[in-house]
């Protein structure tokens, strides 16, 4: 199966299907409605709406539902058809969708957040509605009673989540770049650890509770996989966005990782093979190459006489180097860095041609992405964001279309 998936051509890209228009501000949230040919979108413009597929092909909207707020965020939970819509001033707001996706009835509002909801979940087995929000906090409620079970504050903005629903692990990423891994309970919640990686704040977040791996996208254009099954603490990068990454989806079953960016780019990833990990950068007051001080160095500066240079690193072997031993640059896929970036000397003579083969494959969305949804079943993917249009790509060019990866051609 993974040799299949690897001799793909490389000119194998998505296929754009169809394009929805029609909201009138940020289009917050797109999701594919599972073996249906439908959209439900949440939008910045007060609205939710349901798009179903006509004969033409064409998508028009069968459900079109005024808020009272900006929708910030939505979950649907497909087998009971109810939909959880985060509004900017913090409040959810819980509705039933009819079987034939014609109607949708009003279940109840939710006081989660004092702030914009940034992240919702439903959880059908304990009947939680977990959020994030701008007011800095996790919430839980009980969505037979309504009520409030309980609530965590961070430092910053929570602005994404995950939740493994055997263990009622909850991961939380923030604005200060941080993921704040709790332990849910039914009125309190203890926090397990934190993850600090990122240079930016945290805006995506996926977990696969199978192989216990979650992955990361931040506004540092990078994204991070954290192995937490393995508890090694062992992290791989990924660099081959040039925007900040906006949403991740991992497919379990082919080991790909799909991540899209605000400028449109849409990457695959190759995760079936042995990656290695970026080493930490190590700290000198001289080069690690030919020990000529950096500018801070002023007694090494003073007893040879010479002037200190900047220090860089080599992304390859870590080490604090100057300019001069790092003259090249190298992309090196096996360690994330899918484009070129700085390498010592000695490092880029050690890197061989094959090396540099990508193992990633990078296509464009020729929108901004601010959501990305994926059906992995079909190998869907539906993606919206700042200019009001929502995107239905066929991704099983890129990801795989057989039987033996579980998808079915349309």
């Amino acid at each position: 199966m993974a040799a299949e998936i690897h001799s793909r051509p490389q000119s194998s890209r998505p296929v754009l299907l169809s394009k929805v228009e029609g909201h009138q501000d940020v289009v917050s949230a797109a999701l594919l409605i599972p073996k249906e040919d439908g959209v439900i979108t949440a939008s910045e413009d007060r609205t939710i709406r349901v798009w179903l597929k006509r004969d033409s092909g064409q998508y028009w909207p069968s459900i079109y539902h005024t808020m009272s707020s900006p929708c910030s965020a939505m979950a649907y939970h497909h087998d009971s058809r109810r939909i959880f819509v985060g509004q900017d001033n913090g409040a959810i707001m819980e509705f039933h969708i009819s079987e034939d996706f014609n109607k949708m009835n009003f279940v109840k509002t939710y006081p989660a957040h004092q702030n914009r909801v940034s992240a919702i979940t439903f959880c059908l087995a304990s009947e939680w509605v977990i959020s994030t929000g701008h007011d800095k906090c996790i919430s839980w409620m009980c969505t037979r009673s309504g009520s409030m079970l309980g609530r965590h504050y961070f430092t910053s903005w929570a602005s994404c989540l995950q939740y493994d629903y055997e263990t009622r692990h909850a991961f939380v990423g923030d604005y200060s770049g941080q993921i704040t891994l709790l332990k849910l309970e039914q009125n309190t919640c203890s926090v397990i650890t934190t993850l600090k990686g990122h240079e930016g704040s945290i805006t995506s977040l996926w977990w696969d509770p199978v192989q216990r791996l979650l992955f990361s996208g931040a506004s540092d254009h990078s994204i991070i996989m954290w192995d937490i099954g393995g508890r090694k603490g062992r992290t791989l990068l990924l660099q081959g966005h040039h925007d900040k990454v906006q949403a991740i989806c991992y497919i379990q079953l082919t080991r790909q990782l799909v991540s899209c960016s605000a400028d449109g780019g849409i990457a695959v990833w190759n995760m079936d093979i042995s990656r290695e990990e970026a080493p930490q950068w190590l700290e000198s007051d001289s080069c690690q190459k030919c020990e000529q001080p950096f500018f801070w160095n002023i007694k090494q500066m003073w007893d040879t006489k010479t002037l200190g240079l900047r220090q860089h690193h080599c992304r390859k072997c870590g080490q604090a180097v100057c300019g001069k031993c790092s003259t090249k640059r190298s992309s090196y896929p096996i360690m994330g860095f899918e484009f070129q970036v700085r390498v010592c000397d000695s490092c880029f003579e050690s890197i061989k041609d094959e090396d540099r083969t990508s193992l990633a494959t990078f296509h464009e969305g020729k929108h901004n992405i601010s959501h990305m949804s994926m059906d992995i079943s079909r190998g869907l993917m539906v993606t919206c964001g700042s200019d009001r249009i929502v995107k239905i790509w066929d991704m099983t060019p890129v990801v795989g279309c057989s039987l033996a990866t579980g998808f079915s051609s349309r």
